[in-house]
């Protein structure tokens, strides 16, 4: 079975590595990168291509909703 990659986005590192540990008890889900900057989260979702982005509305740089529109 093929897993899920995913990218977290937060500047909370606590929170982070909280959505990591519960995101990758699962079987069928990769955490592939994490990141605590917009701009930052912009450029490796390029880069990356995660399935799905777990993504903060309030981060430094761009905001999570100014990055989701890029």
């Amino acid at each position: 079975m093929a897993k899920t990659s995913v990218m977290l986005v937060d500047d909370h590192p606590l929170f982070r590595q909280g959505l990591r540990r519960v995101s990758e008890a699962q079987d069928d889900i990769e955490v592939i990168m994490e990141v605590a900057d917009g701009a930052e989260a912009l450029r490796m979702a390029k880069q990356l291509a995660p399935h799905v982005v777990l993504m903060d509305i309030n981060l430094p740089s761009m905001n999570g909703l100014q990055v989701t529109r890029e």
